[in-house]
């Protein structure tokens, strides 16, 4: 089949400046030209699927351009377990911000101001952000903190603390799996299936173990200062 550019946007369902945004970049080959006609053909069609695929999963367009220059195929694998885990924790992020407000009391504008703060994680799918069960578990989290008496002002410090701090160790996990797992492991396999399937495996077993190591860190921590903290009121007063 061959396409004009308008053709070949529609059937992508993107626009026909997107089109050439992405052969200006060289995420497109440039099509066959005919006079003053270009042709596009269906290997570009799946070019743009790809990049949409690619997209959703969370890759930035330099990351793609990599990826279609057959550098390091094995990421994409890792980048896809990584969004596959992501969606079986928090559920699927289908909700826009309007229906997330709907399903929580909670008005656009406040979402708006705890999602800066860090307490909502949506996605970006197809440039729309989209909003997940957990966003709305959190949400629920939030008022239920704020009905106990927490002001609003205080939740959302405590909030922004507590993303940066995690935010620092997610950042140092990563750091740590990238040097000793994912770059052995590219130093060792010739076959980037083999590769593949050796990151993807590695990943999904020690996710499962950061994250329980953790969130039970984290609650010890907690119940332990909470503890120090009533004691040592309790010798002030004696």
């Amino acid at each position: 089949m061959k396409y004009r550019v308008d053709d070949l946007a529609a059937r992508a369902a993107v626009s026909v400046d997107t089109v050439r945004y992405y052969q200006a970049k060289g995420l497109l080959p440039p099509p066959e030209r005919d006079g003053r006609i270009s042709w596009y053909s269906d290997e570009h069609l799946q070019r743009l699927e790809r990049i949409r695929a690619l997209k959703d999963n969370g890759f930035t367009l330099a990351s793609i351009a990599r990826l279609l220059s057959g550098e390091h195929p094995a990421d994409e694998a890792l980048v896809a377990a990584v969004v596959s885990s992501d969606d079986a924790l928090s559920g699927t992020s289908e909700m826009s911000l309007e229906e997330l407000s709907q399903r929580t009391g909670v008005s656009p504008a406040l979402l708006e101001a705890i999602e800066r703060e860090g307490l909502l994680a949506p996605r970006d799918i197809g440039g729309a952000k989209r909003y997940s069960n957990d966003d709305a578990d959190a949400v629920q989290a939030g008022l239920a903190l704020l009905e106990a008496g927490l002001p609003l002002g205080e939740l959302l410090a405590l909030a922004r603390t507590h993303d940066a701090a995690m935010r620092d160790v997610a950042a140092e996990a990563v750091d740590l799996f990238a040097r000793f797992v994912r770059d052995p492991i590219r130093a060792q396999t010739t076959s980037e299936s083999e590769a593949a399937e050796r990151l993807v495996t590695a990943f999904r077993t020690m996710l499962p173990a950061v994250t329980s190591l953790v969130a039970r860190h984290f609650r010890r921590v907690l119940l332990d200062v909470a503890r120090e903290r009533i004691e040592g009121e309790l010798e002030d007063v004696t």
